[in-house]
């Protein structure tokens, strides 16, 4: 029986890994060169097909682990990476305070988009986490708060 259920388990793997790799060969070369120009000095680079329209690539640069979304023609849309405490801009910093100083945050980070540049953080307390996007001039783009009885609410500016 165990010897079964290793079996198994050597076959998902196996299908996962191959999987894996099917994905990595079929970015589209589009795809591919739009990465390598915007992103030349990138390390360690994996690709994952997100959906049937988009592509993400994982990798790192500049001592820093980013992910980057590209659509099927190539058309850069989304970069992401995490941000220290130390590095979160002063007009971000300033909200945070003024908006959010009951809060602790449990991450922060950078999302840049052809419309500019978000800062996005999951904060806490005792009661409720909340996921909050502001611009880089300090401005609230999104709240959301989901409390311990699963309530959800939504503001956007």
């Amino acid at each position: 029986m165990k010897i079964k259920k290793l079996m198994i388990l050597l076959v998902l793997v196996s299908t996962m890994s191959i999987t894996a790799c099917a994905q990595n060969k079929n970015v589209p070369e589009e795809v591919k060169t739009t990465f390598n120009q915007k992103f030349p000095d990138a390390k360690k680079v994996s690709w994952d097909k997100e959906n049937a329209k988009e592509w993400e690539a994982e990798f790192k640069m500049n001592g820093k682990k980013y992910s980057a979304n590209f659509d099927n023609k190539g058309n850069w849309k989304e970069t992401e990476y995490k941000i220290s405490k130390s590095d979160i801009p002063a007009a971000v910093n300033k909200t945070l305070i003024g908006e959010f100083n009951d809060y602790n945050i449990e991450e922060g980070e950078v999302s840049e988009t052809a419309n500019g540049i978000v800062y996005e953080f999951a904060l806490e307390n005792d009661e409720v986490d909340m996921e909050v996007a502001i611009s880089a001039k300090g401005k609230v783009l999104k709240k959301e708060s989901n409390k311990e009885d699963n309530d959800t609410e939504e503001e956007k500016d």
